[in-house]
């Protein structure tokens, strides 16, 4: 016999819109059982929604009594049964009785599963595409069937028409993500520049950061870039060549000079980093982890480091003093130089509860046997007052803007800093 009708449904329907209440149950509850509800609200045995393609439909959703004739992921031609007909009006959308309706009783279905009455609509999805069909029926004919049923199976599928237009617009902008990822990397992105860093205490130039810079459409910031190929899964393609990039520059810079290069730390747990790094000297390597990365696991990236660091290569924190998140990758990375967030360096010279924060992290930096190095550094008089303080070094516009590797070795050739007196 027919499932009876649960009584919570119809109460909480008259309290608010359907449409509203079925949303919000597919959102917590998922497809699956927000149908398996329907269904028993209904009465029926059977309830499923069907996806049509070029010449077949699949089921992709089905709930059913045990023993039912229908499972997730069955085909069928797409001018058997019933969902193409109801789509086009070749039978009633609501059926109490199907011995009534000549139509149906001509679908062999109708006598082969049985199917004694049955409710199906389309999904129509934003722009009138039909996607499939939502249908329930039961083996028995069931008289009380009728238009209150019917619009509530309608609202269930205009409410399953906006999940599945959302969710294509999300895959749609996935792939023109991707697109734009990989005309990047075809159109030889990212370029490579270089930003001195200076030695305070001499003025000479200690080394050089590798940034990335794109320089094509969608025109955002680098850091947009990375998150981007991330999202889509090309962010270790996208990080490995921006390293493989950068090692070019190691062959040019004089031996004392040591070469930045960020990475993630999902690239080094993965081993890939190790593998680019394999046969390079990696003493002038300085590995800097942003404090914008999330770190799942500690002891695995601590680990994943060792036998880099064991061979010469020095962990840098980026933008430290950003956020929380930098302290973490201090206390457990145990970084051999820190490097002050630009947010805490410019306008230091005029702000005391920057050069606090600075003093104390200065300290804290000495303590656990690390350098410091100031970022962003946009005026005189803050780099006078970064060396005030004992910063070892810096970097940032007021000493030299991001360079070409070409402009950074006439660079080399022609300047420093005035030493500190």
């Amino acid at each position: 016999m027919p499932n009876a009708r649960k009584e919570p449904i119809e109460k909480a329907s008259a309290a608010e819109p359907i449409r509203e209440l079925l949303a919000n149950e597919i959102g917590y509850a998922g497809v699956g059982r927000v149908l398996k509800t329907v269904r028993k609200y209904l009465g029926m045995d059977v309830a499923f929604i069907t996806q049509f393609r070029e010449a077949d439909r699949i089921f992709e959703t089905v709930d059913a009594e045990p023993g039912a004739p229908l499972q997730a992921g069955f085909t069928m031609p797409l001018d058997e049964g019933y969902c193409l007909k109801v789509v086009r009006g070749e039978i009633p959308q609501v059926l109490p009785d199907t011995s009534q309706s000549p139509a149906a009783m001509a679908i062999p279905e109708t006598a082969m599963v049985p199917i004694g009455s049955h409710l199906g609509v389309p999904i129509v999805l934003e722009g009138g595409e039909i996607y499939g069909t939502l249908c329930c029926f039961s083996y028995r004919p069931d008289p009380t069937l009728g238009e209150r049923e019917l619009k509530m199976l309608r609202a269930f599928a205009e409410v399953m028409a906006a999940r599945i237009s959302e969710s294509r617009g999300i895959q749609k902008n996935r792939a023109r993500r991707v697109g734009e990822i990989r005309n990047a990397i075809a159109g030889d992105a990212p370029r490579m520049v270089y930003q001195p860093v200076y030695r305070l205490s001499t003025g000479e130039i200690a080394g050089f950061e590798c940034l990335s810079r794109f320089d094509m459409e969608p025109y955002q910031s680098p850091d947009k870039w990375f998150a981007m190929a991330q999202e889509v899964g090309l962010g270790r393609e996208l990080e490995l060549l921006a390293i493989e990039k950068a090692l070019v520059a190691l062959h040019r810079l004089p031996g004392g000079l040591f070469l930045g290069i960020n990475s993630s730390p999902e690239l080094i747990v993965s081993g890939a980093l190790a593998a680019v790094l394999e046969g390079v000297d990696l003493s002038r390597f300085l590995l800097e982890i942003t404090e914008h990365a999330v770190v799942a696991d500690y002891e695995r990236l601590v680990s994943a480091l060792q036998p880099l660091r064991e061979r010469g290569l020095r962990i840098a924190i980026d933008d430290a003093g950003a956020g929380y998140a930098s302290m973490l990758h201090i206390v457990n990375l145990h970084p051999d130089l820190i490097k002050l967030d630009m947010s805490l360096t410019q306008h230091i010279d005029t702000d005391p509860r920057r050069r606090a924060l600075a003093r104390a992290m200065i300290a804290f930096a000495r303590e656990i046997g690390s350098l410091i190095c100031a970022e962003g550094v946009e005026s005189e008089k803050e780099l006078e007052m970064l060396r005030s303080l004992g910063v070892e070094k810096a970097q940032g516009y007021n000493l030299s803007k991001p360079l070409s590797l070409e402009d950074a070795m006439r660079l080399l050739d022609r300047q420093t800093l005035a030493p500190t007196a």
